[in-house]
């Protein structure tokens, strides 16, 4: 699919992501919030908490500085305990060091009086910010993420995460949304794959899919049409469903 919209790169960061104990949704949503947003998604990479590998895959996705894409966007890693260290990677990545920030600081102190507790040296971990850093609001949990350079650094817990990503992604300047129809066929991928081949070659600037299923009728398979102009999108769908007879 040919578009001009800023290219993004999702990073997960943890342990318990590879290790299969967590199942993994962060991307899967912040995928779909992207999409519908105009940010051209163009890889999603999962890293353990190990500092270098967390560092070489910033300065790899991240555009400003030399990496592949317009922005990236982290999950996991900046909570209260010994292995959050997602803060210190990113700073190391970005040139930078890791200080107490005083907003980030006093939001968690609030939060600490409301409740009623102690802002302890592990709660204060989580004011950890890279030296110019803005922070990314948290309206669930009071601890912030923050961006520096291309960089946006969100929780991995999936509510905080997701209110993380409300507040962030209005604030960023993104492109078309995508647009896209889908028809579902009772034939397999292989009886339909001449057919979408065909109509996709006459659509260079659209983005032709199929996705087999099966269900109690059987198999069957969809087939999907994604680009930036809803009209083409609109054509290239009709001359699929002639060419299928549908």
């Amino acid at each position: 699919m040919q578009s001009d919209n800023p290219t993004a790169a999702i990073l997960v960061i943890g342990d318990e992501i590879l290790s299969g104990r967590t199942r993994e949704g962060n991307a899967h949503h912040l995928a779909q919030v992207l999409s519908a947003t105009g940010f051209d998604l163009r890889e999603i990479r999962v890293v353990a908490d190990d500092h270098d590998r967390i560092v070489a895959a910033i300065r790899a996705l991240d555009g400003s500085l030399g990496g592949d894409y317009d922005l990236l966007f982290t999950s996991g890693g900046i909570g209260p305990t010994h292995d959050d260290i997602t803060a210190d990677a990113v700073a190391a990545a970005h040139g930078t060091t890791v200080e107490i920030h005083p907003q980030a600081r006093a939001i968690l102190q609030a939060r600490c009086d409301r409740m009623g507790t102690e802002l302890t040296e592990n709660r204060l971990r989580m004011a950890r910010i890279p030296v110019g850093a803005t922070l990314i609001d948290n309206a669930v949990s009071g601890a912030p993420g923050f961006s520096i350079g291309n960089t946006h650094v969100m929780a991995g817990v999936p509510e905080v995460f997701r209110g993380m990503v409300d507040w962030l992604i209005p604030r960023l300047s993104g492109g078309r949304p995508v647009q896209s129809q889908s028809v579902e066929v009772r034939r397999g991928e292989s009886d339909v794959a001449e057919d979408l081949r065909a109509v996709a070659d006459g659509f260079p600037d659209l983005s032709l899919g199929s996705y087999p299923f099966q269900d109690q009728s059987g198999w069957g398979t969809n087939l999907v049409v994604r680009g930036l102009d809803a009209d083409r999108v609109a054509q290239a769908m009709a001359a699929l469903k002639d060419r299928l007879g549908l």
